[in-house]
């Protein structure tokens, strides 16, 4: 592991290389052996959410205790004991059903598996949605539905922490930890109060920690939205991570259930005393 972790300023620089150019490898392998980065042999975007770059004096979610994560379905020997040193209790497989039942998750001893049956709506969206701006509003639709969609399994997760007493750590992951995976974690640190440009940067941290499957996933996402050119109207926006994406969608939130709060309660039907326990399980201590 580098013994100096990048600044934020360095991680979101570089998180903003476009999405069809390599990031070179003297400039990735130094930021993927660093924090928040976490090196799980058979997977790929693996990240600590309580290793962010933290400006001094503000909330932070509890170091190893939110593991986000891509695909387990080539998990090592090795990967599978890194998962276990992490104290992990619990692995939330936030994919669909076609994801899941083709290749299930492998068994980690030790550590409870969660797959809740979503919907059944296709993980790719319609390119034409992204063709505005920079898709924005494409990123806004997609992730409002993925809040739909997915309900049932952010509850299971949120219910884990709830109960985990801010000690038992859990794995979140769906197919390359950027899109489902990404919504959940930016929901969970925007209830333990985190600075909303960490939460951004933590979003964005996906297009590095995807490098090293990005022309992988360029292509299964050619293949799922039927484009045959990566210069397509629409297609290099879905595939692009921006701020302003994120945020776009966050205003969304705002707008639809007054805020992260508001669909914890009101979709998800936690009470406030149950909410008020997964914000203090979440957020470590000053």
């Amino acid at each position: 592991m580098s013994t100096t972790a990048p600044t934020a300023q360095t991680l979101l620089s570089i998180a903003e290389t476009d999405v069809t150019t390599p990031i070179p490898t003297p400039t990735l392998l130094p930021i993927l052996t660093s924090p928040p980065f976490l090196h799980i042999p058979g997977t790929f975007n693996s990240r600590d959410l309580g290793l962010l770059p933290y400006p001094a004096g503000t909330p932070r979610i509890k170091p190893n205790l939110i593991i986000r994560t891509a695909s387990l379905q080539g998990l090592t020997d090795e990967g599978a004991a890194a998962i276990r040193k992490l104290g992990v209790k619990t692995i939330y497989d936030l994919r669909s059903i076609k994801e899941h039942e083709t290749a299930p998750d492998p068994v980690v001893e030790g550590v409870s598996g969660v797959w809740v049956k979503g919907d059944e709506r296709d993980a790719m969206e319609d390119v034409r949605g992204f063709v505005e701006g920079g898709g924005e509003k494409g990123y806004e639709g997609m992730y409002l539905g993925v809040l739909g969609d997915y309900r049932d399994a952010f509850k299971r997760v949120l219910e884990g922490v709830r109960d985990g007493g801010g000690v038992e750590a859990l794995v979140v992951h769906c197919n390359a930890g950027r899109d489902r995976t990404g919504v959940i974690s930016g929901m969970l640190l925007g209830l333990a109060g985190v600075d909303p440009d960490i939460i951004a940067l933590d979003f964005m941290l996906s297009r590095i920690g995807t490098e090293p499957a990005r022309e992988q996933l360029l292509a299964f996402a050619m293949r799922g939205t039927g484009v045959t050119s990566v210069d397509e109207p629409g297609f290099y926006n879905l595939c692009s991570l921006r701020v302003s994406s994120w945020e776009r969608f966050v205003k969304g939130v705002e707008r639809e259930f007054g805020g992260w709060e508001g669909y914890v309660t009101g979709t998800l039907g936690f009470s406030q005393e149950e909410l008020d326990k997964i914000k203090k399980n979440l957020v470590a201590e000053p």
